[in-house]
């Protein structure tokens, strides 16, 4: 089992940052792909981006890239999404997940966070 508590959601302007965390326990952390997604009302879960376990490989969606940065720090078990130039709508709840596989796919990940909301004001 991995447990994983994401933070960092929050209310922010349009062209404005925000950095959300999340805190992963149980296993390995260094064994697991880590990665963000979203999910804005009436749509569905989308991912965001991956970084590898080893943290040397990263994966964007087009819709965020250049904008976002996503990070992690094995030593601590927590990996993080810099977001940057926020536009309405990048506003969604965003989700933490681990997979011991690496890519894009939703169904690739079984360990979910319960998410953190980031509302961006135009």
């Amino acid at each position: 089992q991995v447990q994983l508590v994401e933070s960092g959601g929050g209310l922010v302007q349009a062209g404005g940052s925000l950095r959300l965390s999340c805190a992963a326990s149980g296993r390995t952390f260094s064994n697991y792909n880590m990665a963000w997604f979203r999910q804005a009302p009436g749509k569905e879960r989308e991912f965001v981006a991956v970084i590898h376990g080893s943290g040397g490989s990263t994966i964007y969606a087009n819709s965020v890239k250049g904008r976002f940065t996503i990070s992690r720090d094995n030593a601590k078990n927590t990996v993080s999404l810099q977001q940057n130039s926020l536009k309405p709508e990048d506003a969604a709840v965003y989700y933490c997940a681990a997979s011991p596989v690496f890519g894009a796919n939703r169904v690739l990940y079984r360990y979910w966070g319960q998410g953190t909301q980031v509302t961006v004001s135009s």
